[in-house]
Parts: C-alpha cells; structure tokens; sequence
C-alpha cells in the first residue's frame, strides 16, 4: 500500500545528470517519486538504480516529449487526476542544444524543453500544488542566464532563430534567464498560498557534458579525475530545496550551488514589471500553441484551453 505519510514529488529530468542522484536521494529519504521520462529504456534504469539502495521506494513513471507541448498538458493532467496531493513539483530537464533545432510544433528544441514545457506542465499542475499546501515548485536555472545575449520582450521572443555552436550558449542562457523570470512572478502570484516557489543554479557539473560534442566523453573524464564538476554538488542543492525545512518557509529565490546563498538574478530578471509582462507574452503564445495543436471538439482541448485562462 501506498505510504500517505511519504512527500510525493513530481519531477522531470531524473533519468540523468544530477536529476537521477537527486532522484535516488529523495527516494532514500523517504520520498514517493513521480517521474516524468521520454525514454523508456532511461526509466527503467533509474528505476533499477534507485531499487538498488532503496528497495522500498514507490517510483511511478508518466511519459512526456517535452518537445511536444501537447504530451506535456496529457502528462500533467494525468498527474493531477492521479494524485491527491503533490509536495513538490521539480522541473529539472534541460538540453544544451549546440545548433537550432525546430520542434514538431515549430519552436526552437532548446526554448520548448527549458522553458515553454516547464512553464505548461508548471500551469496544468497550479491547482493541485495550491491544494496541497504547504508544497513547492523548484526549477533548475544557471548561472549561464547572465550571458543571454539581447533579449526583448515582444511578440517575436519565441521565434526560432539561427544560430552558431558559439553562439548557442546565448539561446541556452536566455532560455535559463526566463526560467528564473517564470519562478519570481510565480512566486509573487502564490504568496499567502502556502506554496514555496524557487530556483536555483546547479553550478557546473560534467554529467552529460555537452552530449552533441564529440570530445564530450573525453573531456569529462579527464574533468573527473580533477575533480572538477562534481554532479552530486548540483543533486544536493536540489534535494535540500525540495526536502529540507529552511527552504519550505522561503519562496521568490535564486539560489546558489555554493552553500544554498541567494543570487541576485541578471537584469531583466530583477524587474517586477519584465517578470509580469514576460508571463503574459508566454501565457498568450501558449494559449495559441495549444489551440492549434489540439482538436477543438476533443476533452483534451477543453482541458487545455481552460488552464490557460
């Protein structure tokens, strides 16, 4: 039977990287994990992993494109049929893409995964996450937001653009720039909820460096040996955000891998106003998104329709 005194946590990205030690963590802790994959095969293997030190453990297992929007509203409403309650909701995945690739739904692959997936599955979650106070909302930033390069805020900040390897650390770094943004504002539209709502930057960490670099492989194991870019730093700031005390009574931060010390995001990012408008440019652009990408007879479509209103 299921235990009703365990945290359920939903969270993306916890088939690799410092999600899948965070992932075996919190399921050594106590916790019962919702976990939202694209592979089945990834799934399975951190399911044997994290059933190797926590034998316990309940891990149930959703899938997603995060590439394809509409995968994201289905997964997250099944969720929220699902589960009676939810503590706390992590959006971990992210991908470093070092030349444009353009989704089936026509945004560029690195602004749909970081940004536009989390922000949806974020929204079709809102309810529940409020119904289950106190709980809390962490998504995984960087310290790369401070080179996003220019960014307006306008009607054409989700259209895809060429870029250039060199280049593609300014579209990686924007896409982390308004993940910070969508975590403020959405931290100051849930104060006196009950839900804590934060970010944080994982610091550099070498697993599943620059996966699309042929040295790739090479190079992180040389970094291993240095000791440079241990991932478990990254796992252990998110743990300690989704399970430790002094963090469910804090809500609005940026915080730091070094010691869990808030940052002061990197301009636009520190402007109430760029925050807000930010929320309704991505609100509208994904109200559209939605429409056209589903069946407006179809539930699914209704559904969708009304979390975005």
């Amino acid at each position: 039977m299921p235990n009703r005194s365990a945290p359920i946590i939903v969270m993306t990205g916890a088939t690799s990287g410092i999600g899948r030690l965070a992932a075996i963590e919190m399921a050594q802790r106590g916790a019962r994990l919702v976990l939202i994959a694209r592979s089945r095969a990834a799934a399975d293997s951190t399911q044997c992993a994290i059933a190797a030190v926590a034998p316990k453990a309940e891990v149930d297992i959703h899938f997603a494109d995060l590439t394809r929007l509409d995968t994201v509203v289905s997964a997250g409403q099944i969720i929220a049929g699902r589960y009676e309650r939810i503590d706390v909701l992590i959006n971990n995945a992210g991908i470093h893409a070092f030349s444009p690739r353009t989704t089936a739904d026509g945004d560029d692959e690195m602004m749909a995964v970081n940004y536009l997936a989390p922000w949806l599955l974020t929204r079709t979650l809102r309810e529940t996450m409020i119904r289950s106070s106190p709980s809390r909302i962490i998504t995984t930033a960087s310290e790369a937001s401070r080179r996003h390069g220019r960014m307006m805020l306008n009607g054409e900040l989700f259209v895809p653009r060429p870029f250039s390897a060199p280049g593609s650390s300014a579209v990686y770094g924007r896409t982390k720039l308004l993940d910070i943004m969508f975590s403020l504002e959405l931290a100051r539209q849930l104060e006196e909820t009950g839900v804590a709502v934060n970010c944080f930057d994982p610091g550099f960490n070498v697993t599943g460096l620059g996966r699309e670099l042929r040295f790739a492989p090479v190079l992180e194991r040389i970094l291993t040996r240095l000791g440079v870019g241990d991932p478990r730093r990254g796992a252990n700031i998110l743990v300690r955000l989704a399970l430790d005390p002094e963090f469910g009574a804090a809500t609005g931060g940026y915080f730091s891998v070094k010691g869990g010390k808030p940052l002061r995001p990197s301009p636009p990012a520190d402007d109430l106003h760029a925050r807000a408008e930010l929320w309704k440019l991505t609100e509208a652009y994904l109200r559209t998104e939605i429409e056209l990408r589903v069946s407006p007879t179809s539930t699914s479509a209704t559904r969708s329709r009304s979390i975005l209103r």
